[in-house]
């Protein structure tokens, strides 16, 4: 029996199965829902950043029309999962500890404090500004600068300091780069606002429309908030308008929506505004890093220091992955990596796309540039020169590799060999041209996940799993697994999603979906195709009776024999022989003992060309060349536009995007789009996205690795690299924004 997947190049153009629902208007978000006796929420947001509610003044505000209730700490039920943990610092809900309407505790400026709910989404905005608040008011820190020193470790042994070999040891070598880098506050802001419809009914189920990433996380958190059973608890989130990890986790808006739906007995709608997904829904946190490298004149490396301090709220231990490639990207005898966390008088950060890979990344890999001008080295040698042969973390072999094939491939598409190495020496008319590189890497992860199978009398394949999707794909890669083994029109066969009733399925982030879910897909596949020749052998025709199992072949929408190319039997006619209207089976799917024999990780090269004015100091990103290991592609179109998108971030994060905060009052005062700058067309240059496309023989039953983080890990060294190399001037603090240029004496 055939189970090999894919034995040819994906085909180019192959739509997304939900791209015309999403392009009509007919895909409905979680905001989109209308159900009958809708009332509408409105969150009131603390006006201080940290203190105790003396008083909420609602009198007025009850007395507006329309308006049917308005809960805070002073009246809200008692939420039966809050009362398990009285320790601000311990989860609560199951997802995180902030604790909506249990106190009058304020922990952060902008944290949810009261709940409007109205008959009109008009009318309960309109309620909550007579919402009058007044506080006892404590000084506040939200600097990070101003409070490194405060820095310590997480709690827990994994979070001490990784050291292989002798700390420091860059110190001792011939040639030494030690740098600081920082990161600021990256806000994720997709289009899609995060919303929630709620509603209960008498039999004390509720049901819920949310923008989630996680399905069965989302209703495993309402469960446990609301001391519900699962068959209580149903989540829906079909379509999902981007989250970049905003909606990896179940924030307290979603808790008190579902609150407000019980009090007033009626569904309630809850949409955030554009500035309470500022601190309501988490951001990549403000992080300085310090890198210190030490190699051979001939560019061996001999030793490597990692350091990261980042932020976290005072309520929550947020950590990242910040200093994690340091320790295997390359090969060196020596690596010490420390990584710290201040708490602050903010809101709890949340892992944003590449999520702490990709902060990581940019100081490492541009660390590693600042080595090669040290040694006069090309920037490309110096990295194929550190080459990891194996984790040199793990001390494991890798599951696969082909990140020289990512250098050769993209080297020769920039034209890297064509550029004068010498900084500042480069120009097209008044522009100054730059080149940059950097490597990147992003574990391959999988979990658990199941899928159900139902093959109808009409030759229909329905696959249902609990999974989301949040733009990646997932239903097209899903069919396109499904089609290929079953050897099905596309057409013929569905994914269906968004469901909590449906099979479980894990959160969508870490790229990780496919390679679970996939694997799900592919192995009740497998289950079905066993299921359908032990058919034929009961039941079929004669020449079915004795066929070995390896000589079924699943094409044409039926089966056939390798042994007897003429013979052909549809799934149409298998389940009529059988007198069956459908055959239906789910199937488990999980990682295997190859987890602990291999290192599995997925690998990119970013080449990057700017133009830079000098006059101006304005930085325009003129051509990109993106080529990625990752594996086996599934899906060629949503691949290259998953690469494509995780560039455009890479050019917000490295040239716009910062979350500005007065600290004085401890409050973003660029919280909306026309202050916070993410790319637009004008932006995005010429974006090659190349994938070397070979199959993985360890991660699952496609050979694919993840994609989705990797896009984005590394790219915004690329750019600084290549500002470098246009100006001779080294932008160690992201944003490269213009003031920063200008600002070294670079420009008139």
């Amino acid at each position: 029996m055939k189970h090999e997947f894919f034995n040819t190049k994906p085909v180019d153009g192959i739509d997304r199965v939900d791209g015309r629902q999403k392009v009509t208007g007919a895909a409905r978000y979680a905001a989109d829902y209308q159900l009958p006796g809708m009332s509408y929420g409105v969150l009131v947001a603390s006006t201080i950043t940290r203190g105790q509610i003396s008083h909420i003044d609602t009198t007025t505000a009850l007395l507006q029309p329309g308006v049917l209730a308005i809960l805070s700490h002073v009246n809200a039920p008692k939420i039966p999962g809050y009362a398990r943990s009285t320790n601000p610092a311990t989860p609560a809900n199951g997802s995180q500890p902030l604790r909506v309407f249990f106190d009058g505790q304020v922990y952060f400026n902008g944290q949810p404090i009261a709940l409007v709910i109205a008959d009109s989404l008009e009318r309960a905005k309109h309620a909550a500004a007579f919402v009058k608040t007044t506080y006892q008011e404590l000084p506040h820190q939200t600097d990070l600068l101003a409070n490194a020193s405060l820095a310590a470790l997480p709690t827990g042994t994994r979070f001490a300091d990784y050291i292989r070999g002798t700390p420091d040891a860059y110190k001792s070598a011939p040639v030494q780069v030690e740098a600081h880098y920082t990161m600021p506050v990256d806000v994720h802001n997709p289009m899609e606002l995060h919303s929630i419809i709620a509603g209960w009914d008498e039999a004390g189920k509720v049901t819920v429309y949310d923008k989630t990433q996680g399905i069965k996380s989302d209703q495993r958190t309402i469960m446990e908030a609301f001391a519900l059973t699962e068959s209580q608890v149903q989540v829906y989130s079909e379509f999902v308008g981007g989250a970049f990890g905003s909606a990896l986790r179940t924030w307290p808006h979603v808790v008190a929506a579902v609150l407000g739906a019980r009090v007033v007995g009626r569904p309630l709608k809850l949409v955030l505004d554009r500035d309470q997904m500022f601190t309501m829904v988490g951001y990549r946190p403000f992080s300085l890093q310090k890198i210190g490298l030490g190699a051979t004149a001939d560019g061996r490396l001999t030793g490597i220091t990692h350091e990261a301090i980042a932020q976290t709220s005072r309520y929550e231990e947020f950590t990242d992955r910040t200093v994690g490639l340091s320790k295997f990207l390359y090969a060196c005898p020596n690596v010490h990596t420390s990584y710290k966390i201040v708490p602050l008088d903010v809101s709890t950060p949340t892992w944003m796309r590449g999520p702490g890979d990709a902060t990581g990344s940019f100081a490492l890999e541009s660390a590693m540039d600042e080595l090669s001008y040290a040694l006069k080295m090309d920037p490309l040698v110096l990295r194929l020169r550190n080459y990891a042969e194996t984790n040199p973390e793990q001390n494991l072999p890798w599951s696969s590799k082909y990140l020289r094939e990512c250098y050769a491939i993209g080297a020769e598409r920039i034209g890297w060999y064509k550029r004068n190495p010498e900084p500042r020496s480069m120009r097209a008319g008044r522009m100054m041209v730059g080149y940059g590189v950097s490597s990147g890497t992003f574990g391959a992860g999988r979990g658990r996940a199941s899928a159900k199978a139902r093959l109808t009398a009409d030759g229909k394949l329905v696959i249902q799993s609990a999974a989301t999707d949040i733009g990646p794909g997932t239903g097209t890669a899903m069919v396109m697994i499904a089609s290929a083994l079953m050897g099905m029109n596309r057409a013929d066969v569905v994914f269906e999603l968004g469901d909590s009733s449906f099979p479980p399925a894990p959160t969508q982030g870490g790229s990780t979906l496919l390679s679970t879910v996939g694997s799900a897909v592919n192995d009740v596949c497998v289950a079905l195709q066993r299921k359908l020749t032990e058919m034929l052998r009961l039941g079929g025709p004669a020449s079915f009776k004795n066929a070995s199992q390896a000589d079924f072949i699943f094409r044409d929408n039926g089966i056939g024999l390798l042994s007897k190319p003429g013979l052909h039997i549809s799934y149409v006619d298998v389940l009529k022989n059988a007198r069956l209207p459908s055959v239906e089976l789910i199937q488990e799917s999980m990682p295997g003992e190859e987890r602990q024999k291999y290192a599995m990780y997925a690998f990119s090269v970013h080449f990057v060309e700017v133009h830079v004015d000098p006059v101006t100091g304005s930085v325009k990103v003129h051509r990109v060349v993106s080529v990625v290991d990752t594996g086996k592609i599934v899906s060629l179109k949503t691949a290259t536009s998953q690469l494509i998108g995780g560039v455009v971030g890479g050019i917000g994060m490295a040239l716009m995007e910062a979350g500005v905060m007065d600290h004085r009052y401890g409050k973003y005062v660029n919280n909306n789009l026309a202050g916070y700058h993410v790319p637009v067309n004008a932006d995005v240059p010429l974006i090659e996205a190349l994938f070397i496309d070979k199959k993985d023989p360890f991660t699952n039953p496609m050979g694919s690795k993840g994609l989705g983080e990797i896009a984005i890990v590394g790219f915004a060294a690329a750019l600084a690299n290549a500002v470098f190399h246009a100006t001779g001037r080294r932008i160690r603090d992201l944003p490269i924004t213009p003031d920063k240029l200008l600002g070294m004496g670079y420009g008139v």
